[in-house]
């Protein structure tokens, strides 16, 4: 997706926001004029750093009390293996909250590693497993198991976290289950996994594949359906 900016006038952007003279009197009027903030490593800092105050403001809305997680596992585009992980508390007003954490890379899905990426999100932000009263995760053995899961390393080490199977994961395998009795969608997800395990096994195959979407983009590119952006 590409990224249009229009340049504001400085008058503008002063009238608009008289609160901000403090800030706009040295960023404003030091910044040149062709400045997009399109640049792909100053987008990504800019990302970065409301990620960073974003998650701050999280954790400090949880103070000192007692909380809950919520763990998937799943592999992301750059087929790296990602662990998502999911708060659950009661903030001040009294009302359950449920806020994304973070996302750690994991080299393998197994309990041991998995505890070990949990311990170091949770210490960046200075979260403890002695706080944790409740855990949810999918039916994967790796997670629930009841020797060698994520569940039971970290009763071992809290009695007190509540383990309860994933309500997502559950309607999850609900509407799968419906679906497949579905003809119509049973059969495209039969032609979807054909299609995976027949373009997956080979590399000639997923060449071609992205061969010929390479020209399809580039086709839409002429065409203008398609904007670029560096």
């Amino acid at each position: 997706m590409a990224l249009r900016s229009t340049a504001i006038p400085y008058s503008d952007v002063h009238f608009k926001f008289p609160l901000f003279d403090e800030i706009s009197s040295v960023v404003l009027k030091n910044a040149p004029d062709n400045l997009k903030l399109t640049s792909p490593r100053i987008q990504k800092d800019i990302i970065n750093a409301f990620g960073v105050e974003t998650t701050k403001l999280i954790v400090q809305d949880m103070g000192n009390d007692f909380f809950s997680i919520l763990i998937d596992d799943c592999r992301d585009i750059s087929v790296k293996e990602k662990m998502g992980v999911v708060v659950r508390y009661v903030d001040k007003n009294g009302c359950v909250m449920e806020r994304f954490l973070g996302v750690v890379h994991v080299r393998d899905t197994v309990a041991t590693s998995l505890e070990k990426a949990l311990d170091s999100l949770l210490s960046m932000y200075d979260l403890s497993v002695s706080s944790l009263r409740g855990q949810g995760y999918d039916g994967a053995s790796n997670m629930r198991g009841e020797f060698n899961g994520l569940k039971s390393l970290i009763l071992r080490r809290n009695p007190r976290v509540y383990y309860v199977h994933c309500f997502a994961h559950q309607l999850q395998l609900t509407i799968v289950v419906v679906a497949k009795k579905h003809t119509s969608i049973g059969y495209f997800y039969n032609v979807i996994n054909r299609l995976c395990n027949v373009v997956g096994g080979s590399c000639k195959r997923r060449d071609i594949l992205r061969e010929k979407q390479r020209e399809n983009i580039l086709e839409k590119i002429a065409s203008d359906e398609i904007t670029t952006g560096t």
